[in-house]
């Protein structure tokens, strides 16, 4: 009685048997598909991962590169940080009501605009102001994330002494700029 065969005869490719860099691992033969099944199967995944990338542009949860590599000039951010600010400082209404999830919607959104305002302006400056700027820059944004975290957690002294060191954060970067 002939035993049935359960895995393929034929290796992808020859290796030596005590080679640690690749191992081969047999197929079982009920499962081995051919060349044109795992290229259809191949072309298919990858044209959906095209529709997926090309329509996700519209999805909130897509990638923003705007930070990394920012298209904003000069004048741009001039033109508009003190608005972006003042956007910032709106998060008090949310904090005097002690809407937490709102203040940190509100924050994380108007504080990335804020962010590339001001980076683009520091880039701008000449070198003997930046160490300045980028300090009072690093102060703020982590003010920011600290009132993030004391919102999460619901602590209003936290948040308040947060923002009020925001503010004076602000005041400090604008008399410089």
């Amino acid at each position: 009685m002939a035993q049935k065969q359960l895995f393929s005869a034929k290796p992808t490719f020859q290796l030596p048997l005590h080679s640690k860099l690749v191992r081969v691992a047999l197929v079982p033969h009920e499962q081995a598909i051919g060349r044109r099944t795992a290229a259809a199967a191949t072309l298919a995944v990858v044209l959906q991962v095209k529709e997926a990338l090309l329509s996700s542009s519209n999805i909130a949860s897509a990638f923003d590169f705007s930070l990394t590599a920012p298209d904003q000039t000069l004048e741009e951010a001039d033109a508009v940080v003190r608005t972006h600010a003042r956007d910032l400082l709106q998060i008090k209404r949310f904090i005097d009501r002690e809407s937490w999830r709102e203040a940190q919607v509100a924050l994380r959104e108007s504080s990335s605009y804020l962010k590339q305002d001001l980076y683009t302006i520091i880039q701008a400056k000449p070198g003997s102001q930046r160490p300045q700027l980028r300090k009072l820059y690093s102060v703020l944004f982590n003010n920011a994330s600290m009132l993030d975290y004391a919102a999460r957690d619901k602590d209003a002294s936290r948040v308040h002494e947060c923002y009020d060191n925001m503010v004076k954060t602000l005041n400090e970067i604008f008399a410089v700029i």
